[in-house]
């Protein structure tokens, strides 16, 4: 039987993607190279915005909030698996474990409820264009935003504070790269029915009320762009949301892939190579999509990168 360990414990240790010394390379070098790709494209978005005054509209405002979630988002779990790959080694601090986790349930719950937000604009922006810049004001945005950031770190808090209940046995081993939330709860051999109840309970209850958002604003958008009679009004009214559909649909259908392989995997490292299309690939194509998807940013991003004014 294990031992419970409750107050001596000082570290886990993250397994990663694979045990084999000449993989490590390979899996350094392609993970650095998309963790800078995913910081330097989400940055020249929010400095192409600031820097163009024709992109300081809400729609834009919460955009840029988006890549700096994103780029937080990212920076919780790439670094210390890189810096883990180039000192061999494998081990977080019990207090890093803690800290990584508040912060990519945090950011990760701010990407959702921007989504929800900018959905919620697109639609106001669509549905009731005569009336878009007297609803959408700056205090509105700044308080959407505001309210983002307060729901997104209690959620963060709560959760992280429920782990710091349990009490975990001598089996330390934590089948990711990063501590995961669900990964770190399997490890407690305390007792933790309230844990598993918060833990499954809560995100779907906050991502399901997002989503339920997002799917009542795009369904008001169809609706207004069907009664659009000409078709170059449907292509325009269509193409001022293209790039945020693009981007929900990447982060919930990645978000729902990594549920599933994580409820059906037989390894765990299975569910650690399919949480890579949601915690890295995402923020680093969400960039692309908003640059190539529209031609504001567009622009916004040559004048910046060559020096235009």
């Amino acid at each position: 039987m294990e031992l419970r360990n409750n107050t001596r414990i000082s570290q886990f240790l993250l397994l990663g993607f694979s045990d084999d010394p000449e993989l490590q390379p390979l899996i350094y070098a392609l993970f650095l190279s998309i963790y800078l790709i995913a910081v330097v494209g989400n940055l020249f978005i929010i400095l192409a915005i600031i820097s163009d005054s024709h992109l300081h509209t809400p729609m834009y405002f919460f955009l840029s909030n988006l890549s700096f979630a994103d780029i937080c988002f990212t920076s919780t779990t790439v670094p210390k698996m890189l810096v883990n790959i180039q000192t061999q080694s494998k081990i977080i601090s019990y207090v890093d474990c803690i800290t990584q986790m508040y912060f990519f349930l945090l950011f990760g719950g701010l990407d959702n409820f921007l989504l929800a937000v900018m959905a919620y604009d697109r639609f106001v922006a669509i549905c009731h264009p005569l009336h878009y810049m007297v609803i959408m004001n700056s205090p509105l945005c700044r308080v959407l935003v505001l309210v983002s950031w307060v729901v997104s770190i209690l959620y963060a808090l709560l959760q992280s504070l429920m782990v710091l209940r349990l009490s975990f046995c001598t089996d330390l081993k934590i089948p990711h790269f990063f501590c995961e939330l669900n990964q770190v709860a399997q490890l407690a051999c305390s007792e933790n029915f309230l844990n598993d109840l918060v833990m499954h309970f809560v995100p779907v209850l906050l991502g399901a009320g997002s989503f339920a958002g997002i799917i009542y604003s795009y369904s008001k958008i169809i609706s207004s762009i069907c009664a659009v009679s000409s078709a170059q009004g449907k292509h325009k009214a269509f193409s001022t949301c293209a790039s945020h559909l693009s981007v929900v649909s990447l982060f919930y259908g990645t978000g729902l892939g990594v549920y599933l392989s994580s409820a059906t995997a037989h390894s765990s490292h299975s569910s650690a190579a399919a949480s890579v299309m949601y915690t890295v690939i995402t923020p680093m194509l969400n960039p692309f999509i908003y640059s190539l998807r529209n031609k504001d940013v567009e622009r916004a991003l040559k004048r910046f990168s060559g020096g235009e004014l």
